[in-house]
C-alpha cells in the first residue's frame, strides 16, 4: 500500500512558535502573580486601618 513517509527533518517553525508562546505565557503569568501579590498586600494594609500604605523602596 502507499503509506506517507515520515519526515525525519521536519520544519522546526511550529516547535519554535510553541516555545515562544510558552515563554510569553510564563512571563505574563509571573508578572500577573507579582501584581496580584502587591495589590493584595496593599488591600491588607488599607483594611487594617492604616493611612500610609505606600511602598518604600530600599536605597541602593
Amino acid at each position: 500500500m502507499n503509506e506517507p513517509e515520515q519526515d525525519g527533518g521536519g520544519s522546526r517553525t511550529p516547535a519554535i512558535a510553541g516555545l515562544a508562546i510558552a515563554v510569553v505565557l510564563l512571563v505574563v503569568g509571573l508578572w500577573l502573580a507579582h501584581e496580584l501579590t502587591a495589590a493584595s498586600k496593599m488591600q491588607d494594609c488599607l483594611m487594617s486601618g492604616r493611612t500610609n500604605c505606600n511602598v518604600i523602596e530600599p536605597a541602593r
